[in-house]
């Protein structure tokens, strides 16, 4: 089997999980022929806008309140495997297109977002393992980055409004980017230091 052979997918399967508020949510397993295996989880946030991709929930009050999510199991578990079936699995952007059009809908809600979303990143994970690198490098290498050692700017939430706090802001968060720094460590010294000075000016 060559190297390409390897990349194959040949198993796609997904069950239900808790994630950490105790909520179902979906984690998705693809299996190549070379013997990789990825695996993701897609637990949603506390709160989404109106232009997000819808998840599909079971809507059957009698398990979890109505937020189980067998039905997006069972869609990659069939629809969305036998389309991934024998794909390339390191052809990312290939691979995506390819469910997206399987859904058909603009916002994903014939298959959910949560099933095409778990079957993708689990996709990217089984692919950098196949091809023996780390997931940042295989992502930086679809995007054609030159240096894709180099650790992202980090993105720090430094106050809360609409649903993630009990006040009247309109803007659900507020964040500080500390770009322009020598390293990834001072960039996240940065960012720590202007949370704490933050706080306590507030409190003063």
């Amino acid at each position: 089997m060559n190297k390409q052979q390897q990349l194959l997918i040949a198993g796609a399967r997904a069950r239900e999980i808790l994630d950490s508020r105790g909520f179902p949510t979906v984690e998705a397993e693809i299996a190549l022929q070379g013997g990789a295996v990825g695996r993701a989880a897609v637990p949603s946030g506390a709160s989404t806008g109106k232009r997000e991709a819808l998840e599909l929930r079971d809507g059957d009050p009698a398990r979890f309140g109505g937020k189980g999510v067998q039905n997006a199991v069972a869609n990659v578990n069939g629809e969305i495997a036998q389309c991934l079936m024998g794909r390339d699995a390191s052809e990312q952007q290939q691979l995506d297109d390819l469910m997206k059009t399987l859904d058909g809908t603009p916002n994903k809600e014939r298959l959910g977002a949560n099933a095409l979303l778990a079957a993708s990143l689990a996709s990217a994970k089984a692919a950098a393992q196949g091809l023996g690198i780390a997931l940042y490098e295989h992502i930086g290498q679809l995007h054609g980055n030159p240096d894709p050692i180099r650790l992202p700017l980090p993105q720090m939430n430094i106050l809360n409004g609409g649903a993630h706090a009990d006040n009247s802001i309109d803007f659900q968060e507020f964040m500080v980017l500390p770009a322009g720094l020598p390293s990834f460590r001072e960039a996240l010294r940065c960012g720590v230091e202007i949370f704490h000075r933050l706080r306590q000016d507030l409190i003063s």
